[in-house]
């Protein structure tokens, strides 16, 4: 995974590649998740950096090393900057490298999406269902609470969907699980395989 640098002391909006991903995340969605939520993670971290001792460092350094209000924050612009990275209007297929992995690990690309949709579905309130891959480069997935991140736990992450809300409710009400099987058809698996370690 490529880590993201702070610009002159500031850490900056993802560009994305859309302005909308069909019927999936409406640009409606995309206003408020990226235009208001991810804004407002990244104004408020850039905030807080001067005179806290992080200042220079990377943002997955500043999360590890975070506490409280700036942990937030930071994991949150690391764990959106990731989710919207991730998706595409014309995404590319899964190569036979990362099919053969979610195989030996999962015993089928079938069974690892299943398993990554329910435990999505399944994690009370707020939070993220990632596929990250372990220092024995075996690949695991994770739930992570509110803003929380694998990298603290000594995982590479992959993929990511975001269970908040706010993430799918106008376009999807209370159907979390069917938001999250529609999630698939705008993976950009290159993407994905470009942050293997």
């Amino acid at each position: 995974m490529k880590d993201i640098m702070p610009v002159n002391g500031q850490f900056a909006m993802p560009t994305l590649g859309y302005d909308n991903l069909g019927d999936v995340i409406s640009k409606e969605t995309l206003g408020f998740h990226y235009g208001k939520h991810l804004k407002a993670y990244v104004d408020n971290l850039n905030k807080a950096l001067p005179g806290s001792g992080l200042e220079g460092l990377s943002l997955t350094e500043v999360v590890k090393k975070a506490e409280g209000g700036m942990f937030n924050n930071a994991g949150q612009v690391l764990n959106h900057t990731m989710y919207f990275e991730q998706f595409s209007n014309s995404p590319k297929a899964m190569s036979p490298k990362l099919t053969a992995l979610l195989e030996r690990d999962f015993g089928s690309v079938e069974a690892f999406k299943k398993e990554f949709e329910q435990k999505g579905a399944t994690l009370f309130g707020s939070g993220w269902v990632w596929l990250s891959m372990d220092k024995e480069c075996k690949l695991v997935i994770t739930q992570q609470r509110n803003a929380e991140n694998p990298v603290t736990m000594g995982l590479q992450p992959l993929l990511t969907f975001d269970v908040w809300e706010h993430a799918y409710y106008l376009d999807w009400q209370n159907r979390r699980a069917d938001h999250l099987a529609a999630l698939w058809q705008i993976v950009d698996w290159a993407i994905v395989e470009g942050r293997l370690c």
